[in-house]
């Protein structure tokens, strides 16, 4: 039997609110326990229900997402916190990651990208919509040349390289390998091998030079 991961959704637009319970109730592996209106309403339903992930609305009443958020990681870190919102500028951005979210999707993206969205910080512990993860980094030049970066890039094999843009979207080892026809331990190794040409250790560290790579460009795993 799947188990399913259980969401908590909080919008102060009913309408959005039920666009959202459409999106998510079809999929087997999910489960909304539980729904909201505000901020306040929504961390009242998240510690009752203690779900494993909380879609909200980036600017509620009362609570906003990043407060939320806030609150969520001193009184319960085990619940990932995933904000929906109209701004694609860095500051936002920039204060929901530090605030302890591990998701930021864009309202107009999400009819297309929210199930994945959310697989995805449950799968992998962060996604930033692919629209706008260009803004999460700013590179310096003057630190890390187009000629380093160019070079780092011929050292990655085709499969290395594709392997290492699908995590950087936020796809589980699970997903690449059903997604490129390959085993999962096949995935692994492709990433192990990526990651130490790179001396990379982190998911962060492949976001951030995935985009200075334009990897994020297409949100699809499978590109060929």
């Amino acid at each position: 039997m799947i188990r399913r991961s259980r969401i908590v959704l909080a919008d102060d637009h009913p309408i959005l609110l039920a666009g959202l319970r459409n999106l998510i109730q079809p999929e087997a592996d999910l489960e909304i326990v539980g729904e909201a209106l505000n901020g306040l309403a929504a961390l009242k339903v998240i510690r009752e229900r203690q779900p494993d992930i909380a879609v909200v609305d980036l600017s509620m009443p009362e609570l906003n997402g990043i407060s939320l958020s806030r609150r969520l990681a001193l009184e319960m870190p085990s619940v990932r916190v995933l904000v929906l919102t109209l701004h694609e500028d860095r500051a936002f951005l920039k204060q929901a990651i530090d605030a302890g979210v591990r998701g930021y999707v864009l309202k107009r993206s999400a009819a297309e990208s929210l199930v994945h969205a959310i697989r995805a910080v449950l799968a992998c512990g962060l996604y930033v919509d692919p629209a706008i993860a260009n803004n999460l980094f700013e590179v310096n030049l003057k630190r890390v040349g187009r000629h380093r970066n160019n070079a780092i890039t011929l050292e990655l094999t085709d499969r290395e390289t594709e392997v290492l843009r699908c995590v950087a979207l936020g796809f589980s080892n699970k997903e690449i390998a059903n997604q490129l026809g390959l085993g999962v331990k096949s995935i692994e190794t492709y990433k192990a091998r990526g990651l130490q040409k790179l001396g990379f250790k982190s998911r962060v560290e492949i976001v951030r030079y995935a985009s200075t790579q334009g990897w994020l460009a297409d949100a699809r795993c499978q590109s060929w």
